[in-house]
């Protein structure tokens, strides 16, 4: 990107912003010149949406043939040579799942230049972009950030993507419409200092209703579901709140905190809920470190008390209400009148894609129509026309849904039957949203270093085959929700499906061959309302068959109108194995190889390049974040320094220096304030005159460099030049190793 590209995009982004770009583009140089730890990097790439990706499926998108695929995954050095030999993704925040026209058309433009130009959406309403290079993210990120997208925190241990029921505020059965309220807790929570010392990831999720499906907020590490409750005589909208949900492995539905929170409480309450997590979750084990863990280890009563407690400890933030004083006013404007369809003339496929696709809204002559996606994927030219189309029908409203799909609000139903025919014309008007069809899908061994099935590729052939059948499917069977996970991690929410399959691998005669675990008894409904287990594992290519057998026994022995759920509890986990276990084995290698070769691959099944997954990174506590960023700013002191700026380059030694000073206190008191004089003093009183600084052979001489900068801190002498500037910088470098070795003792005797 030109500079006067970059002046252009920073001059419509927020300063901080600008500003965390740049810093993170002097990273990437810093790790390729071996001067940034690679866990550091991962963890701060990861934090910033740059997540590395699988490429042993022998797949290669049109497009990308000439160009260089680089992305680092086991560090971007080895040895002497610079290794990028592995494309990498970006997930993209989208909170609450809000992407207007403007934002998609940017966001086409960038898949073309930087990626396969396809647009997958997420479970979690972000977009992913696969196969971009390490060095392209910058720029990516600016062009992002100049149409208020950001990627900050969509990845690593931090808070996720806030999301939220896409039809809140049109919904028929809502209690409110809580779509502010999760924008404001996802751009309050963005970047919070209390949120970055987690050892694992952290999703929050609203839903307006409890019984649908649409905010599963019982599998969220904190959800939040409208309520409304009279208080002396007037209407208080609040949430009952839920904490403690996730799925993974080892899946855990979320324990109720409080039935009633009134809005007022809902940030610092989160807080508190954040700085428990953040002071007593695992840390070691990352396979034991979400807060469900933390919940089930306390119990819900004592963790409410530790909750509360920290509630009275929290400074005041004029931030939890300025986020919140616009909520009440918040309303969304339809482009054009409600109307409705009347006798207008219905092209062929209207009717079956009207049926599943289109949602009357609560508000009279108004539509939502759902744009169904096939895995997710929309590809730049749809996302172009697409939205332009948003325009012509209904202004900006447009959403991300956590079934991956994209859904089109205050369409007049006058318009419905044009609005089809333009969709139609750029192959989205696929019928079946929401219904056996809809099928969820993870990447899986697409891009994904855990996958171990193709979870994409099974979803596709379910789809095509399902489809073909769809008008001679029972009415029970059609509603039923097909997800799939390509490892045990539920990626696809396999464990809140009607029929869930999860990727694994069995060795048959010495030769490994895909399967898929059946897992049956969950609920999509009530928010999630219940998981699922694992009842046997099938080959991957007798999944279809296995999906004809559930669903046909389901509608040859349900009585009368019982529901997939209780059909499964009332026949039982036995009796649903045994139907399966004729499909359960493989026949041999020499009697049928195609058992052996997984769906969308031509290649015998191999586990690949399976490695350690990215979702949350390595463990990473906050001092080696704040040790980090002291050495990315004495870096920066650096290149003032050859710029001959040399007080800019003194400041910036200094400003290292109290940086990596508050961060040792952090770990002894949380809320330690930015000034100097307090970081200073604080630093004397913890680590110097407590000799928790010394070494062995320096004793507190490092200590001193930072307590002789600050003494003139405040007196403008003007004597700064070259020979003073290097000198602070390398005093300033010394103090920083010195915290270092500081912490290692410091993690030892804690070990110890």
């Amino acid at each position: 990107m030109s500079d006067g590209w970059k002046q252009r995009l920073a001059d419509v982004m927020p300063p901080e912003l600008a500003r965390e770009i740049d810093v993170f583009e002097q990273q990437i140089q810093l790790r390729r010149d071996g001067k940034l730890d690679e866990k550091i990097f991962a963890e701060t790439r990861l934090r910033r949406g740059a997540y590395g990706q699988r490429y042993d499926n022998g797949q290669r998108h049109d497009g990308l043939a000439e160009r260089e695929l680089a992305f680092p995954s086991d560090g971007l050095t080895k040895g002497p040579e610079t290794v990028w030999d592995a494309p990498g993704m970006m997930r993209i925040k989208i909170p609450f799942g809000g992407v207007t026209p403007e934002q998609l058309d940017l966001l086409a433009e960038v898949a073309d230049e930087y990626s396969d130009s396809i647009l997958h959406v997420t479970t979690r309403q972000d977009f992913q972009l696969h196969y971009i290079h390490i060095d392209d993210t910058p720029d990516l990120m600016r062009r992002l950030a100049s149409v208020d997208i950001t990627t900050r925190e969509a990845c690593g241990n931090s808070v996720r993507n806030v999301t939220c029921c896409p039809i809140a505020g049109v919904c028929r059965e809502e209690t409110f419409d809580v779509t502010p309220y999760s924008k404001a807790l996802a751009y309050f929570l963005l970047g919070h200092p209390d949120c970055q010392d987690f050892g694992r990831k952290f999703k929050v999720a609203f839903s307006g209703c409890a019984g649908n499906g649409c905010g599963l907020t019982t599998m969220h590490d904190l959800g939040y579901i409208a309520r409304v409750r009279e208080v002396d005589g007037n209407q208080v909208c609040g949430f009952e709140t839920y904490v403690g949900g996730g799925l993974g492995a080892v899946p855990h539905q979320a324990k109720l905190l409080y039935e009633f929170m009134p809005v007022d409480e809902m940030m610092p309450v989160a807080l508190a809920i954040c700085r428990v997590f953040a002071r007593l979750g695992e840390k070691a084990n990352r396979n034991r470190a979400r807060i469900k863990f933390l919940v089930a280890k306390l119990g819900i009563d004592e963790f409410k008390r530790l909750v509360e407690e920290e509630r009275k400890i929290i400074p005041h933030d004029e931030a939890w209400h300025t986020w919140l004083k616009d909520v009440d006013a918040y309303s969304e404007t339809a482009l054009k009148d409600g109307a409705s369809l009347n006798g207008a003339a219905r092209p062929e496929g209207f009717e079956a894609w009207a049926a599943t696709n289109v949602y009357q809204q609560r508000q009279q002559g108004y539509a939502t129509v759902t744009i169904a996606l096939p895995l997710g994927d929309l590809t730049s030219h749809q996302a172009r026309e697409l939205a332009d189309i948003t325009r012509k029908y209904c202004g900006e409203h447009l959403r991300t849904t956590v079934e991956q799909n994209m859904v089109m609000r205050w369409v007049s139903e006058a318009d419905l039957v044009d609005l089809y025919k333009e969709l139609d014309a750029i192959g989205l008007s696929e019928p079946g949203a929401g219904t056996i069809v809809d099928i969820t899908a993870c990447p899986g061994t697409d891009t994904c270093k855990l996958g171990i099935a193709s979870s994409r590729g099974l979803a596709a052939e379910l789809r095509t085959r399902l489809a073909a059948k769809n008008a001679s499917l029972d009415d029970a069977v059609k509603n039923l929700h097909i997800k799939i996970s390509g490892c045990f991690n539920s990626c696809g929410q396999h464990h809140v499906a009607d029929l869930g399959f999860y990727g694994n691998s069995r060795n048959i005669g010495g030769y490994t061959v895909p399967h898929f675990q059946v897992v049956l008894g969950g609920k999509w409904e009530d928010n999630g309302g219940s998981y699922g287990l694992a009842i046997g594992a099938v080959p991957s290519k007798r999944i279809p068959e296995t999906v004809d057998l559930i669903t046909d026994w389901y509608v040859a022995e349900r009585q009368g109108a019982e529901s997939f759920q209780d059909f499964v509890k009332r026949v039982g986990k036995k009796a649903a194995r045994t139907k399966l276990e004729p499909l359960m084995a493989a026949p041999s290698h020499d009697e049928d190889p195609s058992f052996y070769v997984d769906w969308s691959d031509a290649r015998e099944f191999t586990i690949g390049d399976m490695g350690i997954g990215e979702c949350a990174g390595e463990v990473v506590s906050q001092v080696d974040f704040d040790l980090a960023n002291a050495e990315r700013e004495v870096f920066e002191a650096q290149l003032a320094l050859d710029d001959e700026q040399f007080d800019q380059a003194d400041q910036r030694a200094y400003n290292a220096m109290l940086i990596a000073a508050r961060g040792l206190i952090k770990k002894q008191w949380h809320d330690v304030p930015e000034d100097p004089d307090t970081v200073v003093g604080e630093f004397r009183k913890r680590f110097y005159d407590t000799e928790l600084f010394f070494d062995k052979y320096a004793k507190g001489k490092f200590a001193q460099y930072l307590f002789a900068r600050h003494e003139r801190a405040t007196q403008s002498n003007g004597q700064t030049n070259l020979d003073t500037a290097r000198l602070l910088i390398e005093e300033a470098q010394l103090f920083i190793e010195a915290a270092h070795a500081c912490d290692t003792r410091m993690a030892a005797v804690s070990v110890g």
